[in-house]
């Protein structure tokens, strides 16, 4: 699921290349995949198939991810690593909800309170968003 900062992002992302945006796309959506989420700590592709992803320029270059790699287990160790997907999730998720209570902490710090009485005079902003019902 997208959020609205990933969505503003690839947009912005797909303004710049302009006329190549279908030779584009898939690229821009690769990097939002294998990107780590700060609430999360975990990247999109992690999540949905509990591997890391190996990025384009390391499929080209000597590194230790290709030197230990054997394709017979390589099937069974991804079997493994989609057996304990849920507990991946699960971690993940006990890592954003502890974000969002420190954010929530964050903004209540913040927050200063006051209390209106009827008859009070308020001053209200109009956006273009809010029809003034007057």
């Amino acid at each position: 699921m997208m959020n609205q900062t990933l969505l503003k992002i690839i947009k912005a992302e797909l303004d710049e290349a302009k006329g190549v945006w279908p030779k584009e796309l898939p690229n821009i959506l690769w990097a939002c995949r294998t990107t780590t989420r700060t609430p999360k700590g975990e990247t999109p592709f992690r999540l949905t198939y509990d591997t890391e992803a190996a990025i384009p320029v390391e499929v080209g270059i000597i590194s230790m991810k290709r030197e230990v790699f054997h394709e017979g287990s390589n099937d069974y160790q991804l079997k493994v690593n989609l057996d304990c997907l849920d507990e991946s999730r699960d971690r993940a998720s006990h890592k954003m909800a502890k974000y969002q209570q420190k954010m929530a902490e964050y903004y209540n710090k913040r927050v200063k309170l006051r209390r209106l009485s009827i008859g009070d005079l308020v001053l209200r902003k109009v956006t273009p968003a809010i029809k003034d019902p007057t």
